[in-house]
């Protein structure tokens, strides 16, 4: 019987044609004919037969050399050959599986709607692909992508099924990986800030009645300083285990962390004890830390809240959250605040003041400079001013810096606000030299964000030559939080490059930092503002006095001025006087006021709005 590829070939047919002729032939030249025909019927069969043999042999190579698994099932669905990359993936060799149907490798993962799905496909389409899970021989199970074929005869019924599979649990596991990371801390394996906004949303629609949630957010003081003492693998394992405890001790909540050395905390209560239960946590996490061979206590700065008492959504939470925390750090370290009203305005008006302090940078009139003095202790005369930042808003009347500041901060305009307080002060000084007043320094703030922003030695140059003031006259003030900020990067070369320009540096609220005494060894400096947590029990307080004792006999030692701050009462003034304090700033001497009364009392004119006893003091 001539096998089917013989079926589309002429020359076949003529050769056949050719056979039967030959009997009957009876000329040589009809017999010549039909031999002719016979051998190119011959010759085209031959060559058929070899092409028919390449291509088996080609897909036999394909088989064996392809990475996909392939089987090839007969009609009724039994296996009637594989190659090697199946019996790789699977385990099972051709013996094992010849003649078994190919659910025999199935994970029982799936139900018989997905497999009236699968039927239901191959049968009216004729193909099939998807995900499906097996099981090898081993017994492990793995996914793999499957695309099913069922071939047909020319009278459309099925004759074979061919089936190429790709095992992908290694794409599966990325998958996994990369959901990991864009849902979990890789430091500590807890929840990141994108997760704990999809719990917090969970958490909040499965509130049942009289549930709420109590929510903090922890800060631990000073990480960097741990950091820069004990080396980042240190700082690191103190994190995970800082997780840990947290996750151990709020065990049925939810704890994440945010980035950095801050974390969260949910949890679901029926109790109205909310301080009580972030007092309880504080104490909890502020226990000691064994850590190579050390006992470390950590402080803590935590701002909190409540839902649906504070807000019903994640998004309003998170926000409320941070405001609270911003103002437990304008405290002071190891602090608790619980979010209030007053720390965000109602629906729109915390935005509405953002955009607000926009327009007033953008088109000016609103923000004001306000400048307190600093004076000497030997003889009450003038020496330096603090420039103060105050807003003016057209229809709120004055803004407590308290609460734009925060809001500055969050929504990046620091770096503006203080470049304008720059520019400002550095006009105001080239005023009162072209006016032939009397001149001391000025100083203002810079934030962490000004450091950070890369350009603002330049900026200071550029406005100092603009306005021809010299460098001395703007003194820098920084906080020992800004030194401490890993944002700001090091700063000390920064601190170097400033001071060897004629800047004179300050480091303001001195005393309220992690490590305060550990770098002023090291850095290029010229005075500390001893900041009047320490002034404001004067002189009554021994701890108090003892600490500004200290304090000024260290400056003593390193050849640094002091400036005390909150000076309120002549009994202060005169125990920081007895003590040797060289400077002193607050109301006893001037609460800060307009540029227009400083520039009043430079001219020696009297000036009627309230200054404290600044008019009984020479300037």
């Amino acid at each position: 019987m001539w096998p089917l590829f013989t079926l589309n070939r002429p020359l076949i047919w003529l050769g056949m044609l050719g056979l039967a002729a030959l009997p009957w032939a009876g000329g040589v030249g009809s017999r010549l004919t039909a031999m002719l025909l016979l051998g190119l019927g011959i010759w085209d069969a031959w060559r058929a037969s070899r092409q028919e043999h390449a291509r088996r042999a080609l897909g036999e190579q394909v088989m064996l050399a392809s990475e996909d698994g392939i089987m090839i099932c007969d009609a009724r669905h039994r296996i009637l050959t594989v190659n090697p990359a199946f019996t790789q993936i699977t385990g099972y060799s051709l013996k094992e599986v010849r003649g078994q149907d190919p659910s025999m490798l199935s994970a029982g993962r799936h139900d018989k709607a997905f497999y009236d799905r699968y039927w239901q496909s191959l049968n009216s389409l004729g193909k099939w692909e998807g995900e499906i899970w097996n099981q090898r021989k081993q017994g492990d199970q793995y996914p793999e992508w499957l695309r099913m074929q069922a071939y047909q005869e020319d009278g459309g019924k099925v004759k074979h099924y061919v089936g190429l599979f790709t095992d992908i649990s290694r794409h599966k596991a990325r998958e996994q990986d990369m959901q990991r990371i864009g849902f979990e801390d890789p430091l500590t394996g807890l929840p990141n800030r994108r997760r704990l906004h999809e719990l917090l949303g969970s958490r909040l629609r499965h509130l049942r009645a009289g549930e709420g949630l109590d929510m903090a957010l922890i800060d631990i003081d000073g990480f960097k300083s741990i950091n820069d003492a004990m080396g980042v693998e240190a700082g690191d394992r103190l994190l995970a285990r800082f997780g840990q405890r947290l996750a151990r001790y709020v065990a049925g909540g939810v704890v994440g962390r945010l980035g950095g050395d801050e974390f969260m905390v949910i949890r679901t209560t029926t109790f109205d004890d909310h301080d009580a239960w972030v007092a309880e946590l504080s104490d909890h996490l502020t226990a000691p830390f064994e850590q190579e061979g050390q006992s470390l206590r950590l402080g803590l700065t935590v701002g909190s809240c409540r839902a649906p008492d504070d807000g019903r959504d994640s998004s309003s939470l998170f926000q409320r959250l941070e405001s609270a925390l911003y103002s437990a750090k304008r405290h002071g370290r190891n602090h608790h605040q619980r979010f209030q009203p007053a720390l965000d305005q109602p629906g729109d008006r915390q935005l509405e003041l953002v955009n607000d302090l926009r327009a007033a940078l953008a088109h000016g009139g609103q923000l004001e400079l306000h400048y307190q003095t600093q004076h000497s202790l030997k003889d009450g005369s003038l020496v330096g001013m603090e420039a103060l930042l105050r807003w003016r808003h057209p229809r709120l009347g004055m803004v407590s810096p308290g609460d734009f500041i925060p809001l500055a901060e969050r929504h990046g305009l620091m770096t503006p606000l203080g470049g304008w307080v720059i520019e400002q002060a550095i006009n105001q000084l080239s005023h009162w030299q072209q006016a032939g007043l009397p001149v001391v320094p000025v100083w203002v703030n810079i934030s962490a964000l000004q450091l950070i922003q890369g350009d603002l030695e330049s900026r200071l140059a550029a406005c100092l030559a603009r306005y021809q003031v010299p460098t001395s006259l703007l003194g820098l003030e920084l906080t020992e939080s800004v030194l401490l900020d890993e944002r700001a990067g090091d700063v000390y070369p920064r601190m170097t490059s400033l001071r060897e320009k004629g800047h004179q540096i300050a480091i303001d609220d001195f005393g309220t930092g992690y490590s305060s005494l550990s770098y002023l060894k090291r850095l290029p400096i010229d005075k500390l503002k001893l900041d009047r947590a320490f002034v404001r029990a004067l002189p009554d307080d021994k701890a108090d006095a003892a600490i500004v004792c200290a304090v000024l006999a260290m400056a003593e030692g390193l050849l640094l001025r002091v400036v005390a701050e909150g000076i309120e009462t002549p009994a202060q003034r005169d125990f920081l006087r007895d003590q040797g304090c060289p400077e002193v700033q607050g109301f006893l001497f001037s609460r800060p006021v307009p540029a227009s009364e400083i520039e009043a009392r430079l001219s020696g004119r009297n000036s009627t709005s309230s200054a404290g006893n600044m008019a009984s003091l020479p300037v």
